[in-house]
């Protein structure tokens, strides 16, 4: 289904890094991929209109959510996350904490 190498890179990465993010055009394939090797984590799409309101009026509150990390879906709609992720990564030093897509 999925090029092997694109799926030991991902996994390589998330055992080193804190934040894992898997970029492309829409409807590649970004969200099946992650889903399928990160089966454990929880999912979220910023997709969904009241959880990006709930992310961008409370980004501390929606990350504490997901505190042992997740699969932030459609990550750009919500830029301003991304201090708070990088604020909270940097403080866990979790490998793999989050994995975000976005296009």
């Amino acid at each position: 289904m999925f090029d092997r190498d694109i799926t030991d890179y991902i996994k390589y990465s998330a055992k080193y890094y804190p934040m894992v993010t898997v970029t492309g055009p829409r409807q590649s394939g970004k969200t099946t991929l992650v889903k399928m090797i990160f089966s454990d984590k929880p999912y979220v799409s910023l997709e969904d209109i009241d959880i990006r309101e709930f992310a961008q009026n409370d980004p501390r509150g929606f990350l504490s959510t997901y505190s042992q990390g997740a699969i932030i879906d459609e990550v750009q709609y919500c830029p301003n996350l991304f201090s708070y992720i990088q604020t909270k990564v940097d403080n866990d030093q979790i490998a793999g904490q989050f994995i975000l897509t976005g296009s």
